[in-house]
């Protein structure tokens, strides 16, 4: 994922200045993925070249015109093409920057999406525990090398049922929403 895409997915939840995207950054997605002030308004210049964004100049008194970012149709499309695009390689920031744009594209795609994930990370998960029982039976008596090796072991299993546990999370989730919407119609 690039971070285009993650801007497309802030600009299309609300139009604003590379200074306003700065700031939503720090308060949201910035949580798990940084990006600075520079790297925004060079983003935003490619994006704009490449016609994903519309900008509305607006004069400010008393200080230079404020550029004002919108998702354009081109922009629209790639978001859409991004969401349901498959990705192996995906790692948690990428994954929950689609969750959050599913609004904007297929949802159901995505959900396919994290489900594929869940069932890698759940797959890993039984490999670890595997391992786990096999080398490490009695985990009390360890200490040194062995201790170590557990202690990293562990530190592994605990990842993956914690990515396990959200993937299943948020697929208990969208399941619901999408009932609700069924049954709202």
């Amino acid at each position: 994922m690039a971070l285009e895409h993650a801007i497309l997915v802030s600009l299309s939840e609300r139009a604003g200045s590379g200074y306003e995207l700065t700031r939503r950054f720090e308060k949201s997605i910035g949580l798990f993925w940084s990006a600075t002030h520079q790297q925004i308004y060079r983003v935003l210049k490619r994006m704009e070249e490449a016609g994903w964004v519309a900008v509305d100049v607006v004069a400010q008194a008393g200080r230079p015109d404020k550029k004002v970012y919108t998702v354009s149709d081109e922009g629209r499309t790639e978001l859409v093409r991004w969401l349901a695009e498959p990705d192996p390689s995906a790692g948690p920031v990428e994954l929950a920057v689609k969750i959050r744009g599913a609004t904007f594209g297929d949802p159901g795609a995505v959900a396919e999406e994290i489900a594929r994930h869940r069932a890698k990370h759940a797959e890993r998960l039984d490999v670890y525990r595997q391992i786990e029982k096999r080398d490490f039976p009695s985990p009390a008596g360890l200490d040194g090398r062995h201790l170590h090796q557990y202690l990293v072991l562990r530190g592994g299993i605990r990842v993956e049922e914690g990515q396990v546990e959200w993937f299943d999370e948020v697929l208990s989730a969208m399941d619901a929403a999408r009932h609700h919407e069924k049954d709202a119609r």
